[in-house]
């Protein structure tokens, strides 16, 4: 009997019930927008108006930050992958899946080995055992120490896939580290970047107000003198505290930068000071590497996490499958029960060996629904991963589309930027010439400002959306040699 059990065990030792999980192959599309992938941008004067270049043959490096070469950038990133707390949870969630993982391979890899003691008091009544002629003993003291082992063979791959989708999930959580790694350290660079552009938003609309102030101040003692109507004044003055208006908002958009940047440091906005960090400090990468599709699904960590999702569903249907047939278990013990406890140690007088097999009948349709239910989630993990390969292509040609409006935008900026600076020079020399008024020369300065503070916005939208760009190809982190 013994021997028959062992060859089956060993004919079916190779088996697992269900599917064996393949990774999926990449998008079969070759390009990320209609018409192929695009070279490069159009390049505009002045800071952040090079042509960024698009190589499909550079990868992403795992530092991708450093591409702005900013100092104070890197050390703010450094800071919030350190110290923040949304990366120590997912850390955290990773161990914890881990050990689950060992856990139930130590639970079904190997025998159960159980020692135990036990001391109890006890009167046999003969008559309950059909004895009623003799004699009931006097009550007696019982010792028992004994060792249990118990083993399930698996014999249909049950326990196989189960670590195996358990393994799926150290791969999710490890996964999803990397996305909230990646995250972190993109909100923390489109933070700064934003953070950046509104305190000089903030200087340039100072500025602007000043220079209306100074035309209201003019043409207020022009009207005293009758020289201009009282309309016009009044629309300086319109101008003058639709300007003043715009001040407020930027201060607090400012202020709620601030306070979020510093929490993605892991810190209170109390408690951090931040840099001084411009624009200027910044530089556009003129070199963006840009995956081809193809690559993509294994770079991004969220197809990745997704992936294993759909693994684990696919062991879950194993699981599943294998529950439909019998399960084989070896039980043995061995003790000595004496009833004097110094006289346990005097050999083992009592033991047993077990086999017990249960093969599932009828349960009313419990298994065989859930092993349809399995089915099912397993198509559903098939479709989310799907979806959000789709989602990964969408972003990643979002972002392709954006440099490309961006830079057209700073380029048509830059140029009307520069005639305003042109025009204000001009202004300024026919004013020392004594060909102008300085109400002219005023509103020459004001159309300058305004003109630079539509440059800055354009300027800010090129290093943005260029941080978009690199976090939608995955952020780089299969390179990098140590653990996150």
């Amino acid at each position: 009997m013994r021997v028959s059990i062992l060859l089956v065990s060993v004919a079916l030792a190779g088996c697992a019930a269900g599917p064996d999980f393949t990774p999926p192959a990449g998008p079969v599309t070759h390009s990320y927008l209609p018409g192929g992938q695009p070279g490069e941008t159009v390049a505009a004067g002045g800071p952040g108006g090079v042509a960024q270049h698009f190589d499909t043959a550079a990868d992403v490096p795992d530092q991708w930050w450093t591409l702005f070469r900013s100092p104070a950038l890197d050390r703010l990133v450094r800071v919030a992958l350190a110290d923040s707390p949304t990366l120590a949870e997912a850390r955290a969630k990773l161990v914890q899946a881990q050990q689950d993982y060992l856990a139930e391979a130590g639970a079904t890899r190997y025998p159960s080995i159980d020692a135990g003691f036990g001391a109890s008091r006890q009167k046999i009544n003969t008559a309950a055992f059909g004895i009623p002629n003799a004699p009931n003993t006097s009550p007696f003291n019982l010792f028992n120490a004994s060792v249990n082992v118990g083993y399930t063979l698996d014999l249909f791959g049950a326990n196989r896939r189960a670590l195996e989708g358990l393994l799926a999930l150290v791969d999710y959580q490890r996964y999803e580290l990397e996305a909230a790694r990646l995250s972190l350290s993109a909100n923390v660079v489109s933070a700064a970047i934003r953070r950046a552009a509104l305190r000089e938003e903030i200087v340039v609309t100072q500025s602007l107000y000043t220079a209306q102030q100074q035309q209201f101040d003019i043409m207020a003692a022009r009207y005293r003198a009758g020289g201009i109507a009282r309309l016009d004044l009044q629309n300086q003055q319109s101008l003058l505290a639709q300007t003043a208006a715009q001040l407020p908002p930027l201060q607090k958009q400012l202020a709620l930068a601030d306070h979020q940047l510093v929490v993605y440091l892991g810190k209170p906005p109390a408690e951090v000071e931040l840099p001084e960090l411009d624009l200027a400090s910044l530089q556009l990468p003129a070199e963006l590497p840009l995956t081809l599709p193809s690559s993509l699904a294994r770079q991004r960590p969220d197809i990745r996490a997704a992936e294993a999702l759909w693994h684990q569903a696919s062991a879950d249907v194993g699981v599943a499958t294998a529950n439909l047939y019998p399960k084989l278990t070896l039980s043995g013990s061995f003790g000595s029960e004496r009833t004097r406890s110094g006289d346990v140690g005097n050999g083992v007088n009592v033991w047993s060996l077990g086999l017990n097999l249960m093969q599932p009948i009828f349960h009313g349709g419990e298994l065989q629904a859930k092993r349809r239910s399995a089915l099912a989630a397993y198509d559903a993990s098939a479709a989310a991963y799907q979806q959000v390969v789709l989602q990964g292509l969408q972003q990643v040609a979002d972002a392709l589309g954006a440099l490309d409006h961006d830079a057209r935008t700073l380029q048509a900026r830059a140029n009307a930027a520069d005639q305003a600076d042109a025009s204000y020079r001009i202004s300024q020399q026919q004013y020392r010439a004594g060909g102008i008024s300085q109400l002219a020369l005023l509103d020459a300065q004001r159309q300058q400002l305004q003109t630079r503070l539509d440059r800055v916005q354009a300027e800010a939208d090129r290093y943005t959306d260029s941080t978009a760009l690199l976090q939608a190809l995955g952020g780089g982190w299969w390179g990098r040699s140590t653990p996150p």
